[in-house]
């Protein structure tokens, strides 16, 4: 009798602590409902409504239809990927070299360079956009500077290519991917890299034999995180080209923006935009999972 009793105690016990836990968890579950996936299911349902401003009605796949026949989405389909080729390769590799170079240990001053290379992406987005376009402009710095050293001959309009936005965001995000690589270092053995200098192997041999193998789940994450911000760049579209010249440097949110504020508000349209980066996303993410992760 006393052994049930403690028995059904210690269930009473555990079932507090169940609810108390539920309780914690519970404001932040209704928050993410309410903030996320409420917004996802109404913006899938508005995907499938035509027409101007709030005078919607059901449509179909109309606006799915009319995707594949606007060029103005084509064109900014290839600029993020243009971006997303170019971009994200440099920059990760970028990142994971000077993350090698800033974990030697006879490094001195390794605090501030780590510091200087990780202040970019602490930076506000249209603060950092107006620097780099006072410094591209066409009567800016960096062009005087060209001129002056007889590298170029007549002045480079850089705000019209999409050299400036892949430089923005090389600038802006290697020092952020930089602390990942830079965590994931921390956790491999020195007595690896020991045995391997003890085996005759070089800096080289030890960065391609060792560090990226042991760095790979780090690697596969920047890649993802990296490949998802890509796709829904907007700011520097916006701050630095403004999507121009014709439309040549526009990225799909940008396009997304303009359909739903700055043209006659088509928010079914805008909608199935938006869900087209999102099913991208997911797609590459799983891509990319699948080919990284060997587990």
């Amino acid at each position: 009798m006393r052994t049930s009793g403690r028995t059904s105690k210690r269930l009473t016990i555990n079932q507090k602590y169940s609810l108390t836990g539920w309780g914690f968890l519970a404001p932040a579950a209704i928050l993410i409902c309410v903030m996320n996936f409420y917004p996802m299911v109404q913006a899938l349902i508005l995907s499938f409504q035509t027409g101007i401003g709030n005078n919607l009605k059901f449509g179909g796949f109309s606006n799915y239809a009319r995707l594949l026949k606007d060029p103005v989405f084509t064109t900014a389909l290839v600029n993020n990927f243009v971006y997303l080729i170019i971009q994200v390769p440099i920059m990760l590799v970028l990142a994971l070299i000077l993350a090698s170079v800033l974990n030697m240990k006879d490094l001195k001053g390794k605090g501030i360079f780590r510091t200087a290379i990780f202040l970019p992406c602490c930076t506000s987005l249209v603060s950092y956009a107006i620097i780099f376009k006072t410094l591209f402009s066409y009567d800016g710095y960096v062009n005087t500077v060209l001129i002056n050293l007889g590298l170029i001959s007549e002045r480079v309009n850089w705000l019209s290519a999409k050299v400036i936005i892949i430089l923005a965001l090389i600038w802006r995000w290697t020092g952020y991917n930089m602390v990942f690589y830079l965590a994931g270092l921390q956790n491999i053995d020195d007595s690896l890299y020991e045995a391997a200098k003890i085996d005759g192997a070089n800096a080289i041999q030890s960065f391609f034999k060792i560090t990226v193998p042991m760095l790979k789940p780090t690697i596969l994450l920047t890649t993802i995180m990296s490949t998802n911000g890509t796709l829904q760049l907007f700011d520097e579209s916006v701050n630095l080209t403004g999507g121009g010249p014709a439309n040549s440097t526009l990225t799909m949110s940008h396009y997304i923006y303009k359909a739903s504020f700055e043209y006659n508000p088509q928010f079914g349209y805008a909608a199935a935009m938006s869900y087209v980066i999102f099913i991208l996303v997911a797609i590459l993410a799983f891509v990319q999972m699948k080919v990284g992760d060997k587990r």
